[in-house]
């Protein structure tokens, strides 16, 4: 078994949708993938985006994804790179698929001189979490993510 990791291509547009649909159907929220493969090729991979992406492969077959970007502290002055999304197929879990991508990631901020790198996990996924800690992450206990989105987020703007 041979683990390998690249940078996603606009051919893997296809993979990144049916990897993003398996992230959703884990996370409970399947309804709410509104991606296509079209919208993945110019979010990922249009000529202004800002997000990239890796795909991780078992013997030439992929088997997971990370979807990320460079953030920025204002604390710091620096980018940080946030991952937006880390996805293993199930057959593949345990193998060590997810710390190679977290590890790649690693070594990406540290290549551009980020100063932190950076996700969110729900709660509830305590797997996910294990690897985290284990890697030595540390939750950020004080801070409450928000957000705006769909008709709350077009309201407010509208206001």
């Amino acid at each position: 078994m041979v683990l390998t990791i690249r940078e996603a291509v606009r051919e893997d547009a296809v993979t990144l949708l049916g990897f993003i649909r398996e992230l959703a159907i884990y996370e409970k929220a399947e309804h709410e993938v509104a991606a296509t493969v079209e919208t993945i090729k110019e979010s990922i991979f249009g000529r202004d985006s800002v997000t990239r992406a890796l795909i991780c492969e078992q013997d030439d077959e992929p088997v997971g994804m990370a979807i990320w970007f460079f953030s920025y502290s204002t604390w710091q002055g620096k980018n940080g790179l946030y991952l937006e999304d880390l996805y293993v197929t199930p057959k593949a879990r345990g193998l060590g698929a997810g710390k190679a991508m977290l590890k790649r990631l690693a070594v990406i901020a540290l290549e551009n001189d980020c100063g932190r790198f950076e996700w969110s996990v729900l709660d509830w996924n305590e797997p996910a979490i294990r690897v985290y800690e284990a890697i030595g992450a540390e939750p950020m206990k004080e801070w409450v993510r928000y957000r705006l989105a769909g008709e709350t987020l077009r309201d407010f703007a509208e206001s």
